[in-house]
């Protein structure tokens, strides 16, 4: 978990320069830093579809699965009941921001890999490489929405720590094809957000979050059923 923990740590620190840089910034700063930020995760969803894309054995599961996680988080009203509940503690746009840090520190192939790799083979070569990108993405975003993106620190902990001990428990048993699919998808929402901060198009994107969950259970289910 010693890789985990410097991730989490590193976004901390970032967040923490971030926020006091963000005193001293004027407006049409803060602006050139979302568009920065918006192209980022534009640039970062694409590169997630084309890298993992061609290798995918399901070419039609990433459709259904945000087909049918849409439909999932529009009736559990994710978004809404997520942007109520920070707005609740926080102003101006902290929610945007940090449903991009969740996607992005929590859904990228190093995120995903790496806790598997410090698992499995005790190598936390990902995670440390993960961890000073983070710390750099964070500082950048602390700056442009707040001290209030040191949440997603907390659930970046939560998130490889869960795939840290699935990865313990399951062993070389975990399969490829599946981290495949929902790197997929991620990519796929990294892109939504990076549209929506770039003002280009609004997207609903945590009411897409039960996307990832659908690859799990076909996979389960075919598993399951020896299809």
């Amino acid at each position: 978990m010693f890789g985990t923990v410097f991730n989490a740590g590193m976004i901390l620190m970032g967040c923490l320069i971030g926020s006091m840089l963000k005193k001293g910034l004027k407006e049409e700063y803060h602006q050139i830093l979302m568009q920065a930020m918006g192209l980022v995760a534009l640039g970062l969803g694409i590169d997630a579809l084309v890298q993992h894309l061609p290798d995918s054995k399901y070419p039609v599961l990433f459709i259904v699965s945000l087909a049918a996680g849409g439909i999932i988080g529009q009736k559990l009203r994710l978004e809404s009941r997520f942007n109520n509940l920070v707005n609740k503690y926080s102003t101006g746009n902290l929610a945007e921001g940090l449903a991009t840090a969740i996607l992005l520190f929590c859904i990228g192939t190093l995120s995903i890999l790496g806790p598997i790799e410090a698992a499995l083979k005790g190598d936390y070569t990902y995670l440390l490489a993960n961890g000073m990108l983070d710390g750099i993405t964070s500082i950048v975003l602390a700056s442009t929405f707040g001290i209030g993106i040191a949440i997603s620190a907390i659930i970046l902990f939560a998130w490889q720590g869960s795939i840290y001990v699935m990865a313990t428990i399951i062993g070389n048993a975990l399969n490829p094809d599946l981290l495949n699919e929902i790197t997929i998808i991620g990519g796929m929402l990294i892109m939504a957000s990076g549209l929506s901060i770039l003002g280009i198009k609004k997207f609903n994107t945590l009411n897409l979050l039960p996307s990832l969950l659908i690859p799990v259970t076909v996979f389960g289910f075919i598993h399951v059923f020896h299809l």
